[in-house]
């Protein structure tokens, strides 16, 4: 390869505007109960994808570990202290304004307590009905792997 294509090669990230977007960290939590129903919660409407049905979780801090992140943002946002969680699917997801991976753990609970923190309305479901709800596409793979867990 000549030297001129090389220098053209190296810099033609630069020239047509190709950085480097560092995906932004998000946990959720599949929490199950007793009847084998899924919870899930409604984004809020002035939110990216805001409408849309969601795990509950959110983004990881700085420092944080993910299931440090899902301890904390579980109690923040639907109010349940959650004792422990096993990693599920962990996904990167392309949306055109940003790069998303999503670490998603689960948990199964005899019967849950939950409550709103931040007046987003949540509801349980059958695992068989997540596909119709209408959730982002990076949820798409978390729902495939809920349906390929085992009940006990």
């Amino acid at each position: 390869m000549s030297l001129w294509l090389r220098e053209k090669i190296q810099t033609m990230p630069r020239q047509i505007g190709i950085t480097k977007v560092e995906p932004l960290n998000v946990v959720a939590l599949v929490l199950e109960n007793h009847q084998g129903e899924i919870l899930v919660a409604k984004r809020a409407e002035h939110k990216h994808l805001g409408g849309m049905w969601e795990f509950p979780g959110g983004k990881v801090e700085q420092g944080e570990t993910q299931l440090d992140a899902l301890i904390r943002e579980t109690k923040e946002e639907i109010d349940f202290d959650l004792p422990t969680a096993t990693p599920l699917i962990t996904t990167t997801h392309h949306y055109p304004e940003m790069v998303l991976t999503l670490d998603v753990w689960y948990y199964k609970a005899k019967k849950p307590q939950v409550r709103a923190n931040e007046g987003q309305p949540l509801k349980w479901i059958k695992r068989s009905e997540l596909s119709n709800l209408g959730m982002p596409d990076a949820d798409l793979p978390t729902i495939k792997a809920i349906q390929n867990l085992i009940s006990s």
